[in-house]
């Protein structure tokens, strides 16, 4: 992971928080209550369940599915999941929600490893 880059560390500091409070072994979502609560506690403010901009040919499309966990406007994307194995489409997914959101930088974090260092992937388009 690249320190420098101060959003994508505080980012991390939070899921380390939140892995380290709740453990592996729960829900998507309730990691997902858990980092929104977190950032928030560290005063950072980030948008959830954000609608991912889609156009085809043009014409703008309401897709209720395709939602970022986590989104910080033109800075950064996060993926959460808690899954047993990252597979190379949770990777296509982050890399889609970044191009169509125009966003340069993106976390993929997964909840469910034993030390969540393990379960961090930093992509940057």
């Amino acid at each position: 992971m690249d320190e420098r880059d101060p959003l994508t560390h505080a980012v991390i500091g939070a899921a380390i928080e939140v892995h380290r409070e709740m453990g592996p072994g729960l829900l998507e979502s309730v990691y997902q209550l858990c980092m929104e609560m977190e950032l928030k506690l560290r005063g950072m403010d980030c948008l959830a369940q954000t609608r991912v901009p889609l156009v085809y040919k043009g014409i703008p499309l309401e897709a209720d599915d395709l939602k970022m966990d986590l989104f910080f406007p033109d800075k950064l994307v996060v993926e959460l999941k808690a899954v047993e194995k990252v597979l190379p489409v949770h990777e296509a997914q982050l890399i889609t929600y970044l191009r169509l959101s125009k966003t340069r930088v993106g976390l993929l974090i997964n909840f469910n490893v034993p030390v969540i260092k393990d379960g961090l992937k930093r992509m940057i388009l």
